[in-house]
């Protein structure tokens, strides 16, 4: 990498750690504290209030990245860090379960993944491009990873609410993060000729990878549903969910690195693709069984299958949205990772509102073969996929 892309890379990392970091805190706890709230006792709209800033960010992923495309990519990064910001007071506030679910919806309306990933790509080229995007999607799992130690705590000391107004001064901080550390724009980009939404929309390889996103997310929050509860079943209390959690997590990081770079430099990025897919399919499986064995899950078992779960996941999150920023029409590249990212935000609402639906009316095993079928359905609309060829791009 030059050390523009480097400072790109580092800095746009930083900004979705911010705000993920944010997102993630509530996530292990949002069940058990959101129960507290008036409302809370259905399981369905619990998973709701969980999903539905998936669904916000559904609806304003597209007309933020096609306004980065005319507009600029900071400065819809900018206002849509406000919008999350805004979303998370009004969630710090929050008397019961109706104005928790509002502010989700505020949150996920600040929907800046596709300006975000835009502006990556556009400061890095095709040849570091995955590394890149791996940067991004380290520091998303990090986040995740470091939520797992910090929010049981955090939670016990100042509440739910008080991880929202955390999560509302991190977006600040974010702010201030692209207008003081982010590199200019490239200047080609004002130039540019602008695209479609209609030519992103009938590009075949682009839409495999929508779809992709899609599964993707939705069993990994549908999953989170279910596995907290698994966890205490196999005889670990919520605070020390943690110790599972990051040691999957951190090993993944080492299997990622150890594979994914130096496989894709010898050209077999589609067989590790494919591979990571199928992996969580079988991962799904095993989980279904546990969640049915006759003496509870096993905490051994749950261990080994998240490592499995991180391996194949972060392969995916760093992949995807390299492929998809690399087979994108440049002048259509915000539009392009817009829709990509609406079939990820899509993903979150679909597994958190319908995996509490699931839990509720059939418990974790169907939920969990739910998401195995998802998954090998994924893999036969993957199945046909090529990597892409390298292209220059900005080298400065």
């Amino acid at each position: 990498m030059t050390a523009t892309e480097r400072r790109a890379s580092v800095a746009l990392a930083s900004i979705f750690a911010l705000r993920m970091l944010g997102l993630f805190l509530v996530l292990p706890v949002f069940a058990l504290e959101a129960a507290r709230y008036p409302g809370g006792d259905d399981p369905a709209r619990v998973g709701l209030a969980m999903g539905i800033y998936g669904l916000t960010q559904a609806l304003f992923q597209i007309p933020f990245g096609m306004a980065s495309d005319r507009l600029g990519r900071k400065k819809v990064i900018v206002f849509g860090l406000l919008v999350f910001a805004l979303g998370s007071f009004v969630a710090t506030w929050a008397p019961d379960l109706n104005w928790l679910i509002l502010g989700r919806s505020l949150q996920g309306a600040g929907a800046i993944s596709a300006a975000v990933t835009a502006l990556l790509a556009d400061s890095t080229r095709d040849e570091v491009r995955t590394k890149a995007m791996a940067m991004v999607g380290a520091s998303i799992a990090l986040m995740f990873a470091l939520s797992l130690v910090l929010a049981p705590a955090l939670a016990a000391r100042i509440g739910l609410g008080g991880l929202f107004a955390f999560t509302g001064a991190l977006a600040l901080l974010g702010i201030g993060a692209v207008i003081w550390w982010v590199p200019p724009e490239p200047l080609q980009l004002a130039h540019r000729s602008r695209g479609s939404l209609a030519e992103v929309i009938r590009h075949g390889p682009l839409l495999r990878l929508d779809f992709g996103v899609f599964v993707l997310h939705a069993v990994q929050l549908a999953m989170w549903v279910a596995l907290p509860a698994l966890l205490v079943q196999a005889g670990l209390e919520k605070s020390l969910h943690w110790q599972v959690y990051l040691p999957a997590v951190l090993l993944s990081f080492v299997v990622m690195g150890f594979s994914l770079f130096p496989l894709e430099k010898r050209g077999y990025l589609r067989a590790v693709f494919l591979a990571a897919v199928g992996l969580i399919a079988l991962v799904q499986v095993g989980l279904m069984v546990l969640a049915g064995a006759s003496g509870g899950p096993s905490l051994a078992g749950l261990g080994v299958l998240l490592f499995l779960f991180f391996c194949g996941f972060n392969v995916l999150e760093a992949t995807q949205p390299s492929l998809a920023s690399r087979i994108a029409p440049a002048h259509s590249r915000g539009a392009a990772l817009g829709v990509f990212n609406t079939l990820q935000s899509l993903g979150f609402f679909a597994g958190g509102a319908l995996g509490g639906l699931l839990v509720k009316v059939a418990g974790p095993e169907v939920l969990f073969a739910a998401c195995g079928g998802l998954m090998i359905v994924w893999l036969v609309v993957a199945w046909p996929m090529q990597a892409p060829g390298r292209q220059s791009g900005p080298a400065s």
